[in-house]
């Protein structure tokens, strides 16, 4: 959640934020008034609970029936104490749902709009021109059943519609992306890790996944667990409940996990091949540190990526993601997006956001040093999400043929091989 202090000291650019993010102002009014009603609610148990005090310590002087009088009196205050706690208890809780509803303060350099407004930073390398070299380009579906990588037809006939199975060269190189990113990331400092895929709610809440985009998330019926859509979550809540020593940060770990994703959104957006899917695997980063540091970190884990893109040889743009198609706890974020031949548009393979205290202040994660404590700022970054990785690949380095030439980098994870030839006629 944001700094309270910000609400009641500076509302007219919280509401600026909202404005730019393309929301309402109408919860900040809600959280002021809220705030106002938890303080006078605080103020009057407080009166209460200082009356019940200062009335027990009468009664054992007290004799006869002053005394009795006094008991009267303490009984119908407690009641009036245990009412006045219970209000304060339900104001507390209005106040803290009227916080949660307000997404982090998008970042002055954060473009204002909405999807189709980004900025574009820069373009990295220049897409191929097929025609050029005189073929049409294959796209990934097809190029994957010809290589024996991509398996759609069993996938949707085991698990359903936006399911597939990787096969033989497919497992390969997943297998070959999923080491590369961290072989990256250790020589980067980063800690390798294994996350889990199912946490319980309050990681979920902690990171902003039961707000706005709560439509994605799968739960799990009869138990009180999500599957996560990224392994941000679990790694954010990795440290909750937790005092760091300032002296240890930056913390950075590399996670992988398998991600799941409902898409509730995407009727008729990409129903085919394996871009937009209900599961996939991911290697992310993710960054423990100061507020102060968060914005060259920031920076960093652009670099991170950029560096993993250059590596699979991929033309792409880095762009500055507009204000209303951040997620709830950014207040940065930038795309690195890969052309895809066959749909001859760049697509969204890695992503990097600045969250700075918002999920460390729901999470309770704080950071000491000789000035004392306060909430730790956290960062995220896409190494590598394997299955558009795996898209990107394959439609980038096509040969007319129907192989597929391996990025330098790639070839020592798999086995020192060049190319990836057909095994299925076209």
């Amino acid at each position: 959640m944001i700094d309270p202090r910000i609400l009641r000291d500076e509302p007219d650019r919280v509401r600026a934020a909202q404005a730019k993010r393309g929301l309402s102002a109408d919860v900040v009014d809600r959280a002021l008034a809220a705030d106002r009603t938890r303080r006078d609610a605080i103020a009057a148990y407080e009166a209460k609970r200082a009356e019940q005090k200062q009335l027990g310590a009468l009664v054992p002087k007290a004799q006869g029936d002053e005394k009795q009088q006094l008991l009267a009196q303490t009984k119908t205050l407690a009641a009036e104490v245990k009412e006045s706690e219970a209000a304060r208890v339900a104001a507390e809780e209005e106040w803290n749902a009227a916080l949660e509803t307000i997404p982090n303060l998008a970042a002055e350099e954060t473009p204002p709009g909405g999807e189709d407004d980004f900025v574009v930073i820069e373009h990295v390398g220049t897409p191929r021109d097929f025609r050029a070299e005189g073929f049409e380009p294959r796209d990934h579906i097809e190029l994957g059943r010809m290589l024996g990588a991509i398996d759609l037809d069993r996938g949707a006939k085991v698990s359903g519609s936006r399911f597939y199975f990787l096969t033989g060269v497919g497992a390969q190189l997943e297998l070959a992306l999923v080491n590369m990113a961290m072989d990256q990331a250790r020589n980067a400092g980063f800690t390798q890790v294994i996350a889990p895929s199912l946490v319980r709610p309050r990681a979920m809440e902690g990171t902003g996944f039961l707000g706005q985009a709560a439509d994605d998330v799968y739960r799990i019926e009869g138990e009180d667990l999500y599957l996560v859509g990224t392994s941000e979550v679990p790694m954010a809540a990795y440290h909750s409940d937790e005092i760091l020593d300032a002296a240890s940060l930056p913390r950075r770990y590399a996670a992988f996990s398998p991600c799941f994703r409902k898409e509730a959104g995407s009727h008729g957006k990409d129903t085919k091949g394996i871009i937009r899917v209900h599961w996939f695997d991911k290697v992310e980063m993710f960054v423990y540190t100061t507020l102060e540091e968060s914005y060259a970190e920031h920076e960093r884990l652009l670099a991170w990526e950029k560096e993993f893109l250059d590596k699979l040889e991929l033309a792409y743009r880095v762009i500055d993601v507009a204000a209303g198609d951040l997620g709830l706890s950014a207040i940065r974020k930038f795309d690195c997006e890969a052309w895809i031949p066959t749909q001859e548009k760049y697509r969204e393979l890695t992503s990097t956001s600045n969250c700075t205290e918002f999920q460390s202040r729901r999470l309770d994660i704080r950071a000491r040093d000789d000035g004392g404590t306060r909430p730790a700022a956290t960062l995220n970054g896409t190494l590598t999400a394997i299955t558009r990785a795996i898209v990107a690949i394959l439609e980038t380095h096509q040969q007319p043929d129907g192989s597929v030439r391996l990025p330098a980098a790639l070839r020592p994870y798999m086995g020192g091989v060049e190319e990836l030839k057909p095994v299925v006629a076209s």
